[in-house]
């Protein structure tokens, strides 16, 4: 069992002990120990089987017990019996916005409420606000919540699904007689929520069991709902349904180009493919009845579009939003790869909240190959953050200068992630952002404003002429919580006339800029910065989810400021 999985056990385990009504420090020791193990850079196995987990501050022999367990057998008793105290559905109340392990004790307590049905159903009938730290309009609010959780049931996160969809495709690979295979999908077209998996695999025929059997018994499944010679449905362990179909070798291309879709850009595919007297679906083109066209021989998705008069389509920009226009005029863009990227801006260390250090981060940004490294800590504001105080902020500015003096050919930028306050002004006076390389804007508060409020109080702090770029620009946090209201082309104008930059915060539960909007902004002239917003340092890694925004937002590597060489940043830097 990997790290990442073992850290969410142990603060589900923090959490269900809350619930519980256990003592508070053993429940923060749980959650403490999450974040140590999240943010751990050496080797947990070599630690579980050196026996020095306990030599890690924060680990005592009980958590390390639990995480031998887990990482040896992948399997916890104690871990077990604390989710068989309580019904399935009490860990879903917690995805209601607004509702923490407190107040779901109280609800389970003295409602017995155990699924979010039954939730909505007392709320429904105002049977929460009696209780003690509830009201009206907490109810009203916990009906906002879990509308919004029905609107995007079936619905998962991009970065889980790939994941999952990465593990399968290389273990489908690796069997010998599999000729290709892919995933497919939204997955493919990285869009930011996900419905299900689409895997293709084309292979020769006496292997068709051997992949259907490998499918059915690899550690990501969690039950099977279908299968077949050809065709197999599961539910994966993370709750996305994941299909797998085996098609004939000449079959390939034309069922990668069609599963991958969208709906919309395959309409109009077909439709291109009917002028020139050709039927095309998944199994390749054919020819309209009456009609004398050739059938062309496609080995590749490229062919099916060079058939069709186009130059190939990236699976990004498959949203019939332009790109075949683009593609039948040889337009289509060279779009921004993961292996452009020389380095980021938006990273949190222990001097807010953090789990790695400063220096864990800049060692970890030059072991991947960038050639820079940008902090940006919370400010004073995000007190719930470890926001730094003007001492502290010039406390890790000497810091930084020392790691920049041992460092040839890598800098580390020294910025901040200022809170934009209610009004629109900025959480540190020029004096002090003066000394800075950059600094990243942000709303972390009052986040209940109107359209009106929302959009004047960013365009403000846009002015500011310290302000570099504008942070996770609609505050949205995907399945939890809407964006604030906002007038996005105005704040994205107000960006291009004040020469300001907008991030594609990359964390797997943002992905904003939205890429919808990422293509305006690039029309009007915005530099771009993809930004992990990384709070540990495997969280660097999560640009290349942003990545996939970009692409889909038609970004090439000149429009995204990390791509830039060093000097290029520093000049920039310099200029803004």
């Amino acid at each position: 069992m990997d790290k990442k999985r073992i850290s969410e056990i142990l603060d589900e385990m923090g959490t269900l002990l809350e619930l519980k009504g256990e003592n508070p420090f053993r429940v923060r020791a749980y959650h403490n120990a999450a974040q140590i193990i999240s943010g751990l850079t050496d080797n947990l196995t070599d630690l579980v089987k050196s026996k020095s987990l306990t030599s890690l501050k924060g680990i005592g022999s009980g958590l390390a017990n639990i995480i031998s367990e887990l990482v040896e057998e992948e399997n916890s008793n104690e871990y077990n019996g604390l989710r068989e105290q309580f019904p399935t559905g009490i860990l879903e109340l917690l995805k209601v916005q607004g509702l923490g392990p407190k107040k779901v004790k109280v609800l389970y307590e003295t409602l017995k409420i155990k699924s979010i049905a039954e939730l909505k159903k007392a709320c429904e009938e105002n049977r929460l606000r009696s209780l003690d730290g509830f009201g009206t309009k907490t109810e009203e609010n916990i009906l906002i919540g879990i509308a919004h959780l029905e609107r995007n049931s079936n619905k998962h996160l991009y970065p889980n699904a790939l994941q999952s969809a990465e593990k399968i495709k290389n273990l489908i690979k690796s069997i010998k007689g599999v000729i290709m295979c892919d995933y497919a999908g939204s997955v493919r077209r990285c869009k930011e929520l996900i419905g299900d998996v689409d895997i293709l695999v084309s292979a020769k025929d006496a292997v068709r069991k051997r992949i259907i059997d490998v499918f059915l018994s690899n550690d990501e499944i969690g039950n099977v709902l279908t299968t077949g010679d050809t065709k197999a449905s599961v539910r994966l362990r993370n709750g996305i349904q994941c299909d797998l179909r085996i098609v004939k070798d000449s079959e390939y291309p034309f069922a990668l180009n069609y599963f991958t879709g969208s709906k919309e850009h395959n309409v109009e595919m077909r439709s291109l493919a009917k002028k020139k007297g050709l039927s095309l679906n998944e199994y390749g083109f054919s020819r309209i009845e009456k009609v004398k066209a050739i059938i062309p021989k496609c080995a590749t998705e490229n062919d099916i579009y060079k058939t069709l008069g186009m130059d190939y389509i990236p699976p990004e920009l498959r949203e019939n939003t332009g790109e075949i226009e683009y593609a039948q005029k040889n337009k289509i863009p060279d779009l921004v790869k993961y292996s452009d990227i020389r380095g980021t801006f938006h990273c949190h260390t222990t001097y807010s909240d953090g789990i790695n250090t400063l220096e864990q981060i800049a060692s970890t940004a030059k072991e991947m190959g960038w050639k820079y490294i940008g902090i940006a800590d919370h400010s004073q504001a995000a007190a719930y953050a470890g926001g730094l105080s003007v001492e502290k902020l010039y406390k890790q500015i000497r810091q930084i200068d020392e790691i920049n003096k041992r460092s040839k050919g890598f800098r580390v930028f020294k910025g901040i992630e200022c809170d934009i306050l209610p009004d629109g002004s900025l959480d540190y006076n020029d004096k002090v952002l003066a000394e800075l390389d950059y600094v990243v804007i942000s709303i972390h508060s009052k986040f209940k404003m109107t359209e009106e409020e929302a959009t004047n109080r960013i365009v403000k702090a846009l002015k500011n002429k310290y302000t570099t770029m504008l942070g996770h620009p609609t505050g949205r946090l995907l399945l939890e919580r809407e964006g604030y209201p906002l007038n996005l082309p105005l704040v994205i104008q107000t960006a291009s006339d004040y020469g300001k930059s907008i991030e594609i915060n990359a964390h797997p539960m943002r992905l904003d800029l939205d890429w919808r909007y990422v293509k305006y902004a690039k029309e009007k002239g915005i530099q771009i910065c993809i930004n992990p917003d990384a709070h540990n340092i495997d969280g660097l890694r999560d640009v290349r989810y942003g990545i996939g925004i970009a692409r889909k937002g038609w970004l090439e590597a000149k429009d995204v400021i990390n791509t830039w060489t060093l000097k290029e940043v520093e000049k920039y830097f310099e200029k803004n």
